[in-house]
């Protein structure tokens, strides 16, 4: 078997696959990225290595915006943690995913052990938020919200600035499509947490 590295540049993602290495391990996985720390890198549950550049500016100002919002609700509800576009979670099918950002019931990450922790936690966040920026092919990102509603997520909004959108994900739903919303609530999986969008869009 090969390793197939995605790239992902401005029209698209680029496949690269390496036949001459074969899939790596979680342990070399996680080696590879502590030697690319500059890099923002994802794994597919087929072991599909996605690397992708830093974020650009523009998209990283509106994450902060809404890990600021996010952190601020947590501090006053104080049932769980909120976690940057910096975090990786290692999903139950395997892949490594990394959000914008997200939020796990304090029992459900007090329940890890320090060295999980302190890797890429084996756990899906229960509420996860992806930005779409300029050049991220929207399908790919439904795809991984998809994803994370199969392997745990109670709650996730796909964020599109391009037109204005949010796409919100529930278990045994299909996903909803708000129209330039000003305001997003969380309720019932986060109760009270709203995210104004007036400093997203």
């Amino acid at each position: 078997m090969a390793t197939t590295l995605l790239i992902q540049t401005e029209p698209g993602l680029m496949e690269v696959t390496l036949p001459a290495i074969a899939p790596m391990t979680s342990e070399q996985f996680y080696e590879f990225c502590l030697a690319n720390r500059d890099l923002r890198i994802e794994r597919s549950a087929n072991g599909e290595v996605i690397v992708m550049p830093p974020t650009f500016s523009d998209t990283g100002n509106r994450n902060v915006r809404i890990v600021q919002q996010l952190a601020n609700w947590v501090d006053q509800d104080s049932t769980g943690e909120v976690f940057d576009s910096s975090a990786g979670f290692t999903l139950p099918n395997g892949a490594m995913r990394s959000p914008d950002a997200s939020w796990i019931r304090r029992d459900r990450w007090e329940a890890l052990t320090q060295a999980e922790k302190e890797s890429f936690a084996p756990i899906c966040p229960d509420f996860v938020v992806e930005l779409r920026a300029t050049n991220d092919p929207l399908s790919r990102l439904q795809d991984k919200m998809q994803e994370y509603i199969n392997h745990g997520a109670l709650l996730g909004w796909l964020i599109d600035r391009k037109s204005r959108t949010v796409h919100v994900y529930r278990p045994n739903r299909s996903p909803e499509m708000l129209n330039d919303p000003e305001v997003v609530s969380g309720d019932p999986e986060l109760p009270v947490f709203k995210l104004s969008l007036s400093k997203i869009w």
